[in-house]
């Protein structure tokens, strides 16, 4: 049975319940390199063609997270690790659906943004749904996202949620706003795409732009994202190297 999919709205609202509870309740952190970064996953410990079984999938009826499986449940299940030019990754392929997975803060590394105010990591894209923009609402698919969701809400009760996504036709820097969400595009098809990209984000900066308040210290979650049913077409990226990095001297 394939996981069930949520509205993109309706997601972070379930999450932000979750937030309160399970927040700084996981494996602790992780130790840092000596040049300071913390790896929050490079998928290096996985087995090839199963789920990323650390991370975790919103469960829509009980509005909590469930374990991934160790098994894909069917071959085109959402998310699989891969070994693609020379290392593990994990693929996430979509066709007309949208598919997420989840890492809580607290959950094998410790996120504060005082001390780690950057957010690394890299992706390819394959392929992008075809005419999706995120500044529209009929077309508002992302064939690679990366949300950094926080436990600071807004006065209808949504948490506040950064996406950093790879467009597949808004040009670098465009921005969108969905009520508490604030879409920020990092990458974008209309400049070519096929290449890995290594994307380095001042988080802790952005926050204070795109609210216009400071950030919390720590925010809540991660989470992987792919869609694009709103297209009803297909998307195909992969993710890798997820790394939370000191600030600049």
């Amino acid at each position: 049975m394939h996981p069930p999919t949520w509205s993109k709205a309706g997601l972070l609202i379930a999450l932000s319940a979750l937030l309160i509870g399970e927040v700084g309740g996981g494996n602790g952190a992780r130790a840092q390199a000596p040049d300071g970064r913390i790896v929050v996953e490079d998928f290096e410990r996985y087995e090839l063609g199963v789920p990323p079984y650390g991370w975790k999938r919103p469960h829509k009826r009980s509005r909590s997270l469930l374990e991934l499986p160790r098994v894909l449940e069917r071959d085109d299940d959402y998310f699989e690790i891969v070994r693609v030019d020379g290392g593990k990754r994990v693929r996430a392929y979509t066709k007309d659906e949208t598919v997420q997975v989840v890492r809580l803060n607290g959950d094998g590394f410790r996120w504060n943004l005082r001390t780690h105010p950057r957010l690394a990591w890299e992706w390819r894209a394959v392929r992008l749904p075809a005419g999706a923009r995120e500044d529209r609402e009929a077309l508002n698919d992302a064939g690679a996202a990366l949300y950094v969701t926080f436990d600071s809400m807004d006065w209808l009760g949504r948490p506040r949620t950064i996406k950093y996504t790879y467009s597949s036709t808004l040009p670098l820097g465009t921005t969108a706003s969905y009520g508490a969400l604030r879409v920020l595009v990092v990458s974008s098809g209309a400049d070519g795409y096929g290449a890995w990209q290594r994307i380095e984000r001042d988080v802790a900066a952005d926050y204070r732009r795109l609210f216009d308040r400071a950030p919390p210290d720590e925010p809540g979650f991660l989470m992987l994202w792919s869609d694009s049913d709103n297209t009803h077409d297909i998307s195909d990226v992969y993710f890798d190297n997820i790394e939370l990095l000191p600030g600049r001297d």
